[in-house]
């Protein structure tokens, strides 16, 4: 911990510095993470040794470039389930989100079919990607191309409560475009 906040704080609790906020009804909110104390660990492995470790382009990139250990020819209107080759250890309290590349959107219409799509902390498979051709032209993907994006976030715990009666709000049940096109 960096001794300028341990010395605001006291002590080290964990790895998390809580921060306490409130919300409109006054109540405590904690927010764990207001302040880390270091980078986020994934440990990851190779199932084939031709698979390739995920990538950042540049340093300050928000996300990893995922690659494809197959080749294969993804024909317009198809979709087809990639794999990575890897398996993933994200530490509890993250996810994995897989998302799109834009260039292969923008240039080809292929994108990835559930997007976001969600690595749970705790599943240990293979990351396999869903990808689907909206284009004119059949898409190859090649052994070792980057195929998709993966970043790490935080999932905040969640508690839902069933109740009789919802705040009102200035959009009320509006939605599928009651904004305006």
């Amino acid at each position: 911990m960096d001794g300028r906040i341990q010395q605001i704080f006291g002590q080290q609790r964990s790895s998390f510095i809580s921060a306490v906020l409130r919300n409109e009804w006054g109540q405590k909110i904690v927010n764990r993470e207001s302040v880390h104390n270091g980078p986020v660990i994934v440990k990851f492995k190779r199932l084939r040794a031709d698979a390739l470790m995920p990538t950042k382009a540049r340093e300050d990139d928000a996300a990893f470039d995922l690659h494809s250990i197959i080749d294969y020819d993804l024909r317009p209107g198809e979709y087809c389930v990639v794999p990575t080759g890897i398996v993933l250890e994200i530490p509890q309290g993250y996810e994995g989100q897989v998302r799109p590349r834009s260039g292969f959107a923008a240039k080809n219409g292929v994108t990835v079919l559930n997007t976001p799509g969600t690595i749970d902390s705790g599943y240990r498979g293979e990351v396999m990607v869903i990808m689907v051709n909206h284009g004119r032209e059949v898409f190859h993907i090649s052994k070792g191309m980057r195929i998709c994006q993966l970043a790490i976030r935080p999932v905040p715990k969640v508690q839902l409560v069933e109740c009789e009666v919802l705040s009102e709000s200035d959009r009320g049940t509006g939605g599928f475009g009651s904004t305006g096109i």
